[in-house]
Formats: structure tokens, sequence, C-alpha cells
């Protein structure tokens, strides 16, 4: 696989952030921030009334995007940033587009722009990744 600049990669799309998925993450992460799990807590702070999904999570379905396009094991840097929270129940789907294709230590490379949006068109996630191509 040889994309060209512009190639989009294939969409990963999760249909509804599962709050029992974050509240067992926060568990397992030995997470504290009560933002994951406490509708009260959430509302307190003034971000709604659904639980806030972890970031690591968020970025794990971006991850999960370029593996499912360029294999696992593929991801050679990845620069992002948080720039929206993703809430229980949200739709979100992570998205890519090729922007340049290089050789690099005898491998073909492609550097994307890579992003995850929730279903009402908020991009919670933006940045950059490197991707070794087979």
């Amino acid at each position: 696989m040889t994309p060209e600049p512009g190639t989009e990669i294939p969409g990963w799309r999760v249909e509804s952030v599962d709050p029992e998925k974050m509240k067992l993450f926060a568990a397992i992460a030995r997470d504290p921030n009560t933002i994951h799990w406490d509708r009260a807590e959430v509302a307190r702070r003034g971000l709604g009334e659904r639980v806030v999904n972890q970031g690591p999570t968020n970025l794990g379905y971006v991850i999960n995007m370029l593996h499912a396009w360029a294999g696992p094991g593929s991801v050679r840097e990845l620069t992002i940033r948080f720039t929206a929270n993703v809430f229980d129940g949200d739709e979100v789907t992570a998205g890519g587009l090729v922007r340049a294709v290089d050789e690099v230590d005898g491998e073909h490379r492609a550097t994307c722009e890579v992003w995850l949006d929730r279903n009402d068109g908020i991009r919670t996630v933006a940045g950059t990744a490197v991707v070794a191509l087979s």
C-alpha cells in the first residue's frame, strides 16, 4: 500500500461511548477523577449531565483507526492535542488524511492528519501521525 497525499483514511466509529467502560477504566488506571463515573460531579463542575470519557481512551480510538488502516505496530510517531470532551452516549468517529509519503530508513511512511469527531461535529482530538506502510 502506497497512498498518495490527499488519501482519506477510512473512519473508525464508536456508536455509543459506554459509561460502564469509563468507570472500569478509571478503576483499572486508578484514576481518581470522579468526572469519569459520577454524574453529580460532572454537573457540579458545569460540564453537563453525562460522564466524561478518558483522554487516553479517545486517543485509543485514533490508534485503532490507524491500525485498521496500516496494520498493528505501524504507528511510528503520534502528536495530538485534546480539544473537547467526549461524553457517555456520544457517537465518535476517528479519521485521517495522508499529507505526505516519504522513505525513512528504508521504510515507506505516511505523515497523516488525524482526528476524533463527535457526532455533533465537534473535533475532540486533533494531531499528526507518522505511520509505516507495508
